[in-house]
């Protein structure tokens, strides 16, 4: 289950950026950047004595070689499993005896650093910080020890019908590309990755120019600038030159099949295709249409037809996953083995429906109220809170987010998801992968 527990990280942190935070005349976080390229983001929240600190590196796998998948994952999972003043065990201990929480991971797009801590434990917690941000160890049995778990939750992950689903297309929709591979790698690449290959990933791509910090909490920005400043302020900037991967090739016009014996009583349905940018300008568009379509839960037209006219799925959804580079855009379902093929075609006349009737007055105005109007209740916590500041600066969407959001999704108009739709849904070329008892399922080629 690691890889949908991680998908659901990478895309919960993305998602956050679908819904609007109250109006306010004020940036979301006060900006500066240090001597040494660092960035600082703070954000004082006074409610409660907790701090929450994000350290964001562009260091994902879309900078690692494709024969070394894995490359990144594994380098920011050691990050926290010693430095060279503390082993593993010892960072555990430290973590405990103050009672914070402090973890490391990589992401497609980027790295990051967590770490939840009281304020009157700040100290402490910025200097075990600034030891794994600069100092990680990296010995070897601890590389052997986390590669055997990755490869073990590998092995393990095949048993899952839906994570074998969501693979596969990933493969089918991006081939070679970072986007088409498992972030943890795989059997071989991971066998293949030295502790020089790790060494050289971490100098190369955790330098102080290529990172941020989001602080969140008790905190007041000239102090916490000064302490951050004097852990991390010679921290030398990097040489630069480093490269990632470009843009994924587009697939054919075509329709792609992908079937899967498995002895299961659900089938287990992915459809879908290449999507678009975080930065692309229909984004805002395509959220209120994907809104109507499928990520609306039980008010989606998906939902609707699939689940409640037809009762052929107990859970329908589709989205779009932008990224640095253009994500994918996906339903997923799953249903009895013998409505498979029926629930798929009722899939794709969805597509074709909202491609060229678009949507009516009220699915508009419902869609805009649910994304205008939720928000509050999802950032009520420091932690989401710096969630959302870290990916508005690392996705360039400016600080003063928060205020362009509710006018960006109310401008959307019945013309814009008629454009929109036909312009990013492709009823006539998509991937299909379907994990099920073939011999029930009935899925045409």
């Amino acid at each position: 289950m690691i890889r949908r527990c991680r998908r659901i990280t990478v895309l919960s942190l993305l998602l956050l950026l679908l819904l609007p935070v109250v109006v306010t005349a004020a940036p979301l976080a006060e900006r500066q950047v240090l001597e040494n390229g660092l960035a600082l983001l703070v954000r004082s929240s006074r409610a409660l004595p907790i701090v929450s600190i994000k350290v964001t590196m562009q260091a994902g796998s879309l900078w690692e070689p494709e024969t070394r998948a894995g490359l990144a994952n594994l380098t920011a999972l050691l990050l926290t499993r010693g430095t060279t003043t503390r082993t593993a065990a010892r960072i555990d201990e430290s973590v405990d005896f103050i009672g914070a929480s402090l973890s490391s991971s990589a992401g497609r797009d980027f790295s990051e650093v967590n770490l939840t801590l009281l304020k009157k434990d700040l100290p402490q917690g910025l200097e075990l910080l600034a030891d794994v941000l600069l100092q990680p160890a990296f010995e070897q049995g601890e590389i052997a020890r986390k590669v055997q778990e990755l490869r073990a939750a590998l092995r393990k992950r095949q048993e899952d019908p839906g994570e074998v689903a969501e693979e596969l297309f990933d493969e089918l929709v991006f081939g070679n590309h970072p986007y088409g591979r498992p972030l943890e790698g795989n059997d071989a690449s991971l066998a293949a990755i030295t502790r020089d290959e790790i060494v050289g990933f971490y100098r190369d791509h955790y330098t102080p120019e290529r990172t941020f910090i989001t602080v969140v909490g008790d905190v007041d920005r000239g102090e916490i600038t000064g302490q951050i400043r004097a852990l991390l302020g010679s921290w030398p900037k990097g040489k630069g030159g480093v490269k990632r991967a470009t843009e994924p090739k587009p697939l054919q016009e075509k329709i792609v099949v992908k079937k899967v014996d498995r002895s299961v009583a659900q089938a287990n349905i992915v459809l879908g295709h290449q999507g678009i940018r975080r930065d692309h300008p229909d984004f805002y568009a395509l959220t209120v249409m994907n809104y109507i379509l499928g990520g609306g839960g039980f008010s989606s037209r998906l939902v609707e037809r699939i689940r409640e006219r037809n009762g052929w799925a107990y859970d329908v959804s589709s989205q779009f996953s932008p990224g640095l580079e253009p994500g994918s855009f996906q339903v997923v379902l799953q249903t009895k083995n013998e409505t498979a093929g029926q629930a798929v075609q009722e899939v794709v006349r969805e597509l074709r429906r909202i491609r060229e009737q678009g949507v009516t007055d009220q699915e508009l105005a419902d869609a805009k109220a649910h994304l205008t109007g939720s928000f509050p209740l999802r950032l009520d916590t420091n932690a989401k809170l710096a969630g959302l500041i870290s990916a508005v600066e690392y996705y360039k969407l400016g600080l003063d987010y928060a205020d362009r959001y509710r006018t960006l999704i109310e401008g959307v108009s019945k013309e814009d998801i008629l454009r929109v739709a036909r312009a990013h849904l492709r009823p006539e070329g998509y991937v299909l992968v379907v994990v099920a008892d073939q011999a029930k399922a009935a899925i045409s080629e």
